[in-house]
């Protein structure tokens, strides 16, 4: 009997890919520049309000805290309740729709200059680099034997790490905490809530894990962004790229004779390769890794500088634009997105400075339709809450409108102090006789205006049910 062939298609086991990659350290190289000064400025204008704002405080309270006890979020001057969550929860697509536009305009621009994860990594190597050395400097150190020398920058270096986690771990926590009162009991061992002690301690591991040794992993592995920003780009989409045309063939050798040769700008120095925090070259094309933050484009604009080249061999361009097409920034699709983002901007801002600083809910007796006294008048039971949600204290009156003739039992002005809330019981009566419902069912509103101003401040509607006459 014949038999079928067959063929061993065992992979080898050099041809195997594993699952998980390890880390390779990225030493990265310091550069300057006119986007590495940028960087700084945005850099220190984060730092200055993420650490500053927490201290500020107007008439005695915080500029920004969420006092999650009292259920309050104070925002520059503005408290808000869980009432308002739905302003939350608009600000939130207002904030990534924002950060849709920006990427189909520049890219990963965000990623580059105000994540926080790059934020504190930057920050994090520029204390490596001042601690350890240069790039060249500090690989050798890594290579050497432990030492007493190097083990003292070691330690030098992570006791200053450690101590920039705590710090944020300790301002994200007065956010929630009062800070004035937070950072003294701490100092005195006083009496701290646990809670904050727990968070205090998760963002400080949290931040020095994160910046000082998982750096670009959460970027590449950990970051959603990074995947599905691929979708916002297009061809008119500014993005930090290799001019292939100008650039190739690569010129070996020096400097010098690379360029008094016939071969592209490009003298394959690997300073952009060096300077990349994520660790990719960027003449291999556009890659998810990048983080859009020009340090190639400093580091070969000064190699272009030296060896007397224009520069922006590296540079923000369009795919359009290194095809040889002209550079549409500026595009019908951009300006739609903006629109959108300033109509829902507008809105909200309207929507929050508008607001009425009061709440008003009504609940009607659901243990009786109504009652008829001993006088044949039609009474209703409602319970009110009232909530003054202003910064002031001030003094209610009740109405209520759309059925004559009613009467009110109960106590129609009450004085609230600042996010005080209220529980009011009122009766309304009416007598048959005298007011002609035209159904067992009659819309009513519960009015309430200020005592002191006589001006509206909020309505709710309810009913008020009677047999019909």
């Amino acid at each position: 009997m014949n038999k079928i062939p067959a063929t061993d298609v065992t992979p080898a086991k050099d041809d195997t890919i594993p699952l998980y990659k390890k880390r390779e350290k990225i030493y990265v190289r310091e550069i300057q520049g006119v986007f590495q000064k940028l960087r700084t400025w945005t850099l220190w204008a984060l730092m200055l309000a993420y650490f500053g704002v927490a201290w500020i405080s107007i008439d005695g309270q915080q500029l920004v805290y969420f006092d999650l006890p009292a259920r309050q979020f104070h925002i520059f001057g503005i408290t808000f309740w869980p009432q308002d969550f739905v302003l939350l929860s608009w600000a939130l697509i207002i904030c990534a729709f924002g950060l849709f536009t920006i990427t189909n305009l520049a890219g990963r621009i965000w990623c580059g200059y105000t994540c926080p994860q790059s934020a504190w990594s930057f920050i994090y190597m520029w204390v490596e680099e001042k601690v350890e050395g240069t790039r060249s400097q500090r690989m050798k150190l890594d290579k050497e034997p432990m030492s007493g020398s190097k083990f003292s920058k070691k330690a030098v270096k992570h006791i200053i790490w450690l101590f920039i986690a705590f710090w944020t771990g300790l301002t994200f926590v007065g956010y929630f905490s009062p800070i004035r009162e937070l950072v003294p009991e701490l100092l005195t061992l006083g009496d701290v809530n646990g809670w904050a002690i727990f968070w205090m301690g998760f963002f400080t591991v949290a931040t020095y894990v994160n910046a000082g040794w998982m750096r670009e992993q959460v970027c590449i592995y950990m970051c959603p962004y990074a995947r599905f920003q691929s979708v916002m780009y297009d061809s008119d989409t500014l993005a930090v790229s290799y001019d292939f045309n100008r650039g190739e063939p690569r010129g070996k050798g020096s400097r010098k004779e690379a360029a008094a040769s016939d071969k592209g700008d490009c003298v394959d120095c690997s300073m952009c390769v060096q300077v990349c925090p994520t660790g990719i070259d960027i003449r291999d094309g556009l890659q998810y890794q990048c983080i859009g933050c020009a340090l190639c484009v400093d580091a070969c604009d000064s190699i272009m500088e030296k060896i007397n080249k224009p520069k922006g061999l590296i540079r923000y361009t369009t795919e359009n634009e290194l095809a040889g097409g002209k550079l549409h920034v500026f595009r019908p699709r951009f300006f739609g997105y903006s629109f959108a983002l300033i109509t829902m901007m507008t809105l909200l801002a309207y929507a929050v400075f508008s607001r009425t600083p009061f709440e008003l809910d009504i609940e009607r007796d659901r243990g009786r339709l109504y009652q008829v006294t001993v006088n044949d008048t039609i009474t209703n039971a409602y319970t009110l809450k009232l909530m003054n949600m202003s910064n002031e204290p001030h003094e209610y009156l009740i109405s209520v409108e759309g059925l004559n003739g009613v009467n009110i039992i109960g106590k129609t002005d009450w004085a609230l102090d600042v996010n005080q809330l209220k529980e009011v019981t009122l009766n309304l009566e009416i007598d048959p006789e005298v007011t002609k419902t035209k159904a067992s069912k009659t819309d009513i509103e519960f009015v309430i205006t200020d005592a002191t101003t006589g001006e509206e401040v909020t309505r709710e509607e309810s009913r008020f049910i009677a047999p019909r006459t």
